[in-house]
C-alpha cells in the first residue's frame, strides 16, 4: 500500500465529494439493513396470528411489511445511483490529474530519460497503469467503505439479537481473512510481472509501426510477427498465473458463506428451541449472512484490484519521482543575449559512459555566424545540445554573455533559439500546424512568408489541399528534402534570436540550399547563427568555422584560413570538390 500514499493529496483535494460519498454509502445501507428486521417481524407475527388462530389479519402483515420492504429498497438503489455519482466521479477526476501530471513530468525530464525509456513502456504508464490505478480509487474504495459500514451495522445489529449465534456466523471470516493475507502478496508479485509484460507488448508495438516502412523494404513481416507473438504469449503465461491466484478467492469465499448459513439454521434452531431467540431471528440472520455474502465475496476482488494498483502506482512512482538531469532553477523571465562561451566545456553520457567532448572552449560573438565541420560521432550535435541545454556539461561551463547558461530561465533560453535538428521531426497534423508549431495561435500571412523563406511555398501550393495537407505521422507523406525545409520554416515562423542548423540541409540540392542559406543570412544579420553540417559547401559563408575531431577542435578559423592551413578540412575539402565536378 506504501506505493498508494502517493494519492492521499488526490483524496485530499476532493474531500469533500468524498464525504458526501461516505453519507450516501452509509444511508444506503440502513435502507438496505431494516428490510431484514421486517421480515422478522412479519415471520413473527404470521406465526403468532397462526398460533392464536387470528388468521384475518394475516394479509394485512405481509401487505404492510412487503410495501415497505419494496420502499426501502427503492431508497436504498436511489442513494446507491448518488453513491456511485460520487465516488466514481471522483475516480474519474483523480484520473484526469493524474495523467496530466505524468505527461506534465514526462515533459519536464530531460533527454537522457528518453534515451534509457523506451515509448511503449512510457504510452502504458500513462494508460494502462493509471486505468489500474482507477480502479483502487473508484469501484475498489467505493466497495471497501461499503463493506467497513456495511459489517459495522449488520454486525452490531446481529449482537443485539444474539452473541452466541453471532459468533458462529462469522467464525469462518478470520479464515479468510488470513487467507487474503498470504495469497496478496504473491498476487502483487504476479501483477507487476503482467504490467512490465504489457509495456514490453506496447513497446514492440510501437517500434514496429514506427519502422513498418524498413520492416517492409527488408521483407521482414514473419520475424516481427513473431518477436510480437513471442512477447504475446509471455504476457497470457504471466496472466494466467495471476489469474490462477485470483481463482483462489471465490470458491473460498463461497463455500465460508455456506458454512456460515448452515451454522446460522442449525446453531439458531438451537438457540429458538431454547427460548433466546424467535423463529423470525433465524430468517433475519440468514439474510443478515447473505447481505454480507456479496460483501464478503468481494474481498478478494477488491484485494485483486488493490494489489494491481499498488503494482501499477509503483511504476508510475517510478518516472513521477524521479527528478530531472536538467533543472530550471530560475522561475523569473532571464533576457537571452550577449556572446556564446564554451570554457574548458566536457561532456559525458551517463547512459553509455562515452565522453563526447573534451577540453572544449570557444567563443561566438554575437551577430556572427559559426560553422562547425567534423566527421560522423565528433560531438558536432553535442554542442547544439549544450546550447539548447538539453544536456548540462560534466566539467566546464556554457555563458551567454557574462551570464552561466545553468543560471537563466530554460524556458527563456529555449523560446530564444530555433534549433532544427537533423531529423526535423514533424508532427502529424496539416502543414500549416506545422509550420505555425511555436505558437499558440496561427498567423495565416506569417505561415506563408515562412513556407517562401525555406524554398518550399510552390510544392505547398502544389499539393491538393494547400496548406491543409494532412503530411500523417513523422511527415510521411513528404519526402526528405521537403519534410528538413517544412522543419526550416517552421524554425523561420518562430524568428528566433539564435539559429542552429544542426545538418539539417543534407537532403537538399545545391540550389535550393544556397537560396535558403541566403534567406538565413537576412533573418540573422543582426542575430547568432550555428550551422552544423557535414558538407564545406554549406559552411564556407560563416564568419568562424571550427572542426572538431573526436570531440576536440583541431582546426579553426574561416574558410579562407582553413584552406590556406591545408590541414584536415582542406582534404576534405578537395574530397568532395572533386565529387562534385
Amino acid at each position: 500500500m506504501k506505493h498508494l500514499f502517493y494519492l492521499n493529496k488526490f483524496f485530499w483535494k476532493y474531500r469533500i465529494l468524498l464525504a458526501i460519498g461516505t453519507v450516501f454509502i452509509i444511508i444506503a445501507n440502513l435502507f438496505a439493513l431494516y428490510p431484514a428486521e421486517f421480515v422478522r417481524k412479519a415471520f413473527d407475527a404470521v406465526i403468532l396470528s397462526m398460533n392464536t388462530g387470528n388468521t384475518s389479519s394475516t394479509s394485512k402483515i405481509l401487505v404492510k411489511y412487503g410495501s415497505l420492504i419494496v420502499l426501502f429498497a427503492v431508497l436504498k438503489g436511489v442513494f446507491m445511483y448518488c453513491m456511485r455519482q460520487t465516488i466514481i466521479v471522483i475516480s474519474r477526476k483523480i484520473e484526469y490529474d493524474l495523467k496530466n501530471e505524468i505527461y506534465q513530468q514526462y515533459q519536464a525530464l530531460s533527454i537522457s530519460f528518453y534515451k534509457k525509456n523506451k515509448t511503449g513502456d512510457l504510452m502504458n504508464r500513462i494508460s494502462e497503469d493509471v486505468s489500474r490505478v482507477r480502479m483502487y480509487l473508484g469501484p475498489a474504495l467505493m466497495y471497501a467503505i461499503n463493506i467497513f459500514i456495511l459489517f459495522f451495522l449488520v454486525i452490531s445489529k446481529m449482537l443485539t439479537i444474539s452473541t452466541t449465534l453471532t459468533f458462529y456466523v462469522l467464525f469462518p471470516l478470520p479464515i479468510l481473512a488470513i487467507s487474503v493475507y498470504f495469497v496478496s502478496n504473491t498476487m502483487n508479485k504476479r501483477s507487476e510481472k503482467v504490467q512490465a509484460q504489457l509495456s514490453d507488448i506496447t513497446a514492440v508495438a510501437q517500434e514496429t509501426f514506427s519502422g513498418i516502412k524498413i520492416i517492409k523494404s527488408f521483407s521482414n513481416e514473419y520475424n516481427a510477427l513473431e518477436v510480437f507473438m513471442n512477447s504475446c504469449k509471455s504476457y497470457t503465461k504471466r496472466q494466467l498465473e495471476l489469474v490462477k491466484i485470483e481463482a483462489l478467492f471465490f470458491p473460498l469465499i463461497i463455500s465460508m458463506i455456506g458454512v456460515s448459513s448452515v451454522l446460522t439454521v442449525y446453531i439458531g434452531g438451537i438457540e429458538s428451541f431454547k427460548g433466546n431467540i424467535s423463529t423470525g431471528n433465524i430468517a433475519e440472520f440468514i439474510i443478515y449472512v447473505n447481505m454480507l455474502a456479496w460483501p464478503v465475496a468481494s474481498i478478494g476482488w477488491i484485494t485483486s484490484l488493490v494489489q494491481r494498483a499498488a503494482a501499477s502506482q509503483e511504476r508510475i512512482n517510478d518516472f513521477l519521482l524521479l527528478t530531472s538531469d536538467v533543472e530550471n532553477k530560475i522561475t523569473k523571465h532571464t533576457p537571452i543575449s550577449g556572446d556564446i562561451i564554451f570554457n574548458d566545456v566536457n561532456l559525458r553520457y551517463t547512459d553509455t559512459n562515452i565522453q563526447a567532448i573534451k577540453n572544449l572552449s570557444f567563443t561566438l560573438k554575437e551577430g556572427e555566424t559559426l560553422g562547425i565541420f567534423g566527421k560522423t560521432g565528433s560531438g558536432k550535435s553535442t554542442i547544439a545540445n549544450l546550447v539548447c541545454r538539453l544536456y548540462d556539461t560534466t566539467t566546464g561551463s556554457v555563458s551567454f554573455g557574462n551570464t552561466n547558461i545553468k543560471n537563466l530561465n530554460l524556458n527563456s533560453l529555449r523560446r530564444a533559439i530555433g534549433y532544427i535538428p537533423q531529423d526535423g521531426y514533424l508532427f502529424s497534423g496539416t502543414i500549416r500546424e506545422n509550420i505555425a508549431f511555436s505558437s499558440d495561435t496561427i498567423d495565416n500571412h506569417k505561415t506563408i512568408e515562412s513556407a517562401k523563406k525555406a524554398d518550399i511555398l510552390d510544392e505547398i501550393n502544389d499539393f491538393k489541399d494547400g496548406m491543409d495537407t494532412i503530411i500523417g505521422e513523422r511527415g510521411v507523406q513528404l519526402s526528405g528534402g521537403q519534410r528538413q525545409r517544412l522543419a526550416i520554416a517552421r524554425t523561420f515562423y518562430k524568428n528566433p534570436k539564435l539559429y542552429i542548423f544542426d545538418d539539417c540541409l543534407s537532403a537538399i540540392d545545391a540550389t535550393k540550399e544556397q537560396r535558403i542559406l541566403n534567406q538565413l543570412r537576412l533573418e540573422s544579420k543582426d542575430r547568432s547563427s550555428i550551422i552544423i553540417s557535414h558538407r564545406i559547401s554549406t559552411l564556407k559563408e560563416a564568419d568562424k568555422i571550427i572542426v572538431l575531431d573526436n570531440g576536440k577542435i583541431i582546426e579553426t578559423g574561416s574558410h579562407n584560413e582553413l584552406l590556406n592551413d591545408k590541414g584536415f578540412y582542406y582534404k576534405i575539402y578537395q574530397i568532395q570538390a572533386n565529387k562534385e565536378s
